[in-house]
């Protein structure tokens, strides 16, 4: 038995329409939605650019058409179910389909452990970081029916996958966004959408930056890691866009993350005893 050669094509997305949720970044940055935007756009992609920051997503829009790509910014707070509702409409009224949904909004939300967290500042943080990605999707995938085929990818974090960091919130938010896409590719597969979950690592993004961190800090991040180099904004951007496209099409339900190798080790390896032998 031979299996065929994939036919040679043009860009990787060509006549199709994506949604990314916090498109924007601060200032001239590169965060992950903005380079998921562009990288998306750059294999011909027309993007709706969702945040609730008109001026940032307007920043991203920019840079898209600086290099001959489509887009467009549509002002969305994705906790409110009305206003997720009418950004997919939106995209669908301008571009008249859906094939995607970048899932990327999410804050570090409160500070503390379960003795010490603000109960107020706990419930958006989970409103923000999980039941927003619920909200775009349950818009989304009925236009994904119409074209009986679609892509979803809901961004996580390493923090949803390992213990030991300093809040609770935000990897219990991480760690619920990670079955979450498990569930929803088992609710949908069947249909043709595929639903896949990033969890980038600890990359350098203006959400990083802009809250201040020391050359220091900033040292010991990258060390903790296989490779021990720091990541960006387009790291992540790059595994959105495979996770999205054709190349993925058997790839459904799974956590990739893009960390440097942090999850599988700290790059520190134990020096055997001299006589090779386990000590």
């Amino acid at each position: 038995m031979t299996t065929s050669v994939p036919a040679a094509r043009g860009p990787r997305l060509a006549d199709r329409v994506a949604i990314v949720t916090g498109a924007g970044s601060r200032a001239d940055g590169i965060g992950n939605g903005r380079a998921s935007a562009i990288l998306m756009a750059r294999e011909g992609a027309r993007v709706a650019l969702i945040d609730a920051v008109p001026e940032w997503a307007e920043q991203t829009r920019r840079m898209i058409e600086a290099e001959g790509g489509q887009s467009m910014v549509v002002p969305c707070d994705v906790t409110d179910p009305a206003a997720c509702e009418a950004a997919v409409a939106a995209t669908v009224k301008a571009w008249g389909r859906l094939d995607i949904l970048v899932n990327n909004v999410g804050i570090g939300g409160p500070a503390g452990t379960a003795v010490e967290v603000d109960l107020a500042a706990w419930n958006h943080g989970l409103l923000v970081n999980v039941t927003s990605m619920m909200l775009m999707a349950k818009f989304a995938i009925p236009e994904m029916r119409k074209q009986g085929a679609g892509a979803i990818v809901n961004v996580a974090s390493v923090a949803g996958l390992l213990g030991g960091h300093p809040s609770l919130l935000y990897p219990t938010s991480k760690g619920a966004v990670v079955n979450m896409t498990r569930a929803m590719a088992a609710h949908h597969g069947n249909e043709g959408i595929r639903v896949n979950c990033m969890a980038p690592g600890m990359v350098y993004t203006p959400m990083v930056y802009s809250r201040g961190m020391t050359p220091e800090m900033r040292e010991a991040r990258r060390r903790r890691s296989l490779l021990q180099v720091e990541g960006s904004g387009w790291d992540v951007g790059y595994g959105v866009l495979y996770l999205v496209s054709d190349e993925s099409r058997w790839v459904t339900g799974i956590v990739l993350p893009v960390d440097a190798g942090a999850t599988a080790g700290s790059g520190r390896v134990a020096v055997p005893p001299s006589n090779g032998q386990p000590g």
